[in-house]
This record gives structure tokens, C-alpha cells and sequence, in this order.
């Protein structure tokens, strides 16, 4: 069947500009780090991409090693471009990431020219595009010069094969001196990609002055704290959910007083009217220093209750001072690590 896009899709579809940039993003963006690889059914990804895009979402975020296995989920993705979204790519605003494990052996991982280099090659193939709107080092690599990891992505940028660049999960002190070698090359620093959440409020100690000071944007990932935020585990753990699978959630998260400040915060998000998914996206956007935010999603209906939180942004002072009560670090900044090596 062949596919025809939403011709109202932009009437109501809300964007900020990244930091001092041409690029632009929608408030929600869609992330596709689970449930759209190749062991995941491909008809569910495709029609969760096909009504995210018809709902106004033009950036889809991926990484190299995205799946599960690596690289299906960039497959898979570029079935979808070249099925139904091929007449749409410059509409699009396509994500890549390297840093990560992805093969075997020293050039496999990490922040060397060698890795990234060759890993934007195979996310290019893979998707069967001639570049990416947005290149990322996904992650810091302390014992790579960062000299060299920013200056692969000058190397990209110069090659053509990425319009824009960014990071992922640096410190404020590394965010400045990557910004700073960029400018030198003439290449912006345009965004960067950390965790934030109700439950991951790291980013409001020094990393988003520093953003705002540099003019970069800021697009938050995990806002529901790897589910956590959702009403999943209100009443136990789901037998197909993360934690009951093990994968990207440690089963540590669930302790009573993170499930206690969860309940509390679902009974705020009753009062106004939204489920806590919804409470939890629209209060990572409440700062306008914040971008937008990426979310995931296993099904349509749960993508379309995601992006229905755009319905209702705003917060009333007192609503802020009582989330605030429940809204603290619950240990699962699973990115701490590799930011403060």
C-alpha cells in the first residue's frame, strides 16, 4: 500500500531552534534506540515512524549500534526511507552516533578518527543516504585526544557527510573545550544529547548555563527514565517490560523510594489531567534552554500518548514547587559513568 503523508502535519507541530543554529527540531522527537530492530516486527517500526511524521515529527535519532543487533535498527530505517519517506527526506532531519561498542577489537568502540570515520561509512550504507543531518560522538573517550575525536567530525562535516554536529553525554568541562576546538575548524558545535529526567536532573547543576552560554542546544533523552516515569510499574513489573527483560533497566531502579516518588508524581499528573509519561515530557520541556526531547515508543498508541503531551506544557508555580518535592536523582543515570571518567 502505498503510503501518503498527512498534508496537515505541520498546522499544529511545534519546533525550537537548536542554540544559535539553522537547525531547528520538534519539541518531541523520535528516538529509535529500542523496538526497532531486527528482532523487533518491522511493520510496528514502520508504522510508528510513518504516524510520527505524519503528526509532525521530522527528526528521527539513531546510532550505530541500535537494534538489537547492531546496525538493525539503521536498517531497518532505511527500508522505511526508500518504502515511504524517500519523497520526504529533505523534510527530515536524520540522526547518527558512534562511540559505542559495535565490533570487535580496538577500532571498534570509542572516539579515534579510525572509528568514527569508518562508523558514519556504515551508518550511511546501512540507511542508504548520502549523509546525515546530525553526526554525534556519542559518548566522551578520555584516553582519545579530544583533539581528534572533534576533529572527525570536522573531517565528516568537510566530506559532506553530515550537515551538523554534536555530543552526547559530556561534562560542562568537556562541552566547553569540544566547542572550542570546533569554532577553531569553523565547525559549530550545534547540539548536544544529554539524559534528563524528573528522576536525572544532572543537567541543571552547570551543563545547561554552559549550553546557553555557548549557544547550543540542548536535546534531552530518556525523559521517562528508561520507563519509569510511566505508569508501568505502578503495580509491579510487566513481564515484557525493560526491567522484567533486563535490558537497558536495572532492576535496582525499582527500589521503594524511587516507586514511592513515582506514585507521587503520577497523583500530580492526574490533577492535570495527563498521564506521567505526559507530566514527565512536558516538564523536561518547561525550560526553553531545552530543545526538545526524544522518546520511544513500542506502539502508535504509545507514541500518540507521548506526543499528546504537547497538549499541556504549562505548569502553575505550585504544581512546580510539589513536583519538586518527588523530582529528585533516583540513581539511574546509567550515562555517569563514561560523562565523569
Amino acid at each position: 500500500m502505498t503510503y501518503l503523508a498527512n498534508p496537515a502535519r505541520y498546522d499544529t507541530a511545534r519546533f525550537r531552534r537548536s542554540g544559535h543554529s539553522g537547525l531547528v527540531l520538534p519539541l518531541v522527537s523520535l528516538g529509535l534506540w529500542q523496538n526497532f530492530g531486527g528482532t523487533d516486527v518491522f511493520e510496528v517500526g514502520r508504522a510508528v515512524v510513518l504516524r510520527a511524521f505524519d503528526r509532525g515529527v521530522i527528526h528521527f535519532d539513531l546510532a550505530n549500534n541500535y537494534g538489537p543487533p547492531y546496525g538493525s535498527a539503521e536498517e531497518n530505517f532505511g527500508a522505511i526511507l526508500r518504502k515511504d519517506l524517500g519523497t520526504h527526506r529533505n523534510e527530515l532531519i536524520i540522526s547518527s552516533k558512534a562511540g559505542w561498542d559495535m565490533w570487535a577489537g580496538p577500532y571498534g568502540v570509542g572516539g579515534s578518527r579510525k572509528y568514527l570515520l569508518a562508523s558514519l561509512d556504515e551508518s550511511l550504507a546501512r540507511m542508504g543516504v548520502d549523509y546525515v543531518d546530525i553526526f554525534y560522538s556519542h559518548r566522551p573517550t578520555p584516553e582519545v585526544p579530544l583533539e581528534e575525536t572533534m576533529g572527525a567530525l570536522v573531517q565528516a562535516v568537510r566530506q559532506g557527510k553530515t550537515l551538523y554536529v554534536g555530543i552526547s553525554s559530556y561534562s560542562p568541562e568537556r562541552t566547553r573545550e569540544a566547542a572550542r576546538i570546533l569554532k577553531a575548524e569553523g565547525v559549530p558545535l550545534v547540539i548536544h544529547q544529554p539524559s534528563y529526567s524528573m528522576l536525572n536532573r544532572w543537567i541543571e547543576q552547570d551543563l545547561l548555563k554552559t549550553l546557553d552560554e555557548l549557544g547550543v542546544g540542548c536535546l534531552a533523552f530518556s525523559p521517562l527514565g528508561q520507563g519509569l516515569l510511566t505508569d508501568k510499574y505502578l503495580n509491579g513489573v510487566p513481564q515484557q517490560s525493560r526491567a522484567a527483560l533486563e535490558a537497558s533497566f536495572q532492576k535496582g531502579h525499582l527500589n521503594q523510594e524511587n516507586l514511592n516518588r513515582v506514585r507521587a508524581l503520577n497523583a500530580i499528573a492526574t490533577t492535570r489531567r495527563q498521564s506521567l509519561a505526559q507530566m514527565a515530557i512536558a516538564w523536561v520541556l518547561r525550560d526553553p534552554r531545552v530543545t526538545g526531547t526524544l522518546v520511544g515508543a513500542r506502539s502508535v498508541a504509545q507514541l500518540d500518548n507521548s506526543l499528546d503531551a504537547l497538549n499541556n506544557l504549562e505548569f502553575t508555580c505550585a504544581e512546580l514547587k510539589e513536583i519538586d518535592r518527588y523530582a529528585r536523582n533516583g540513581g539511574i543515570d546509567l550515562w555517569k559513568e563514561a560523562r565523569e571518567a
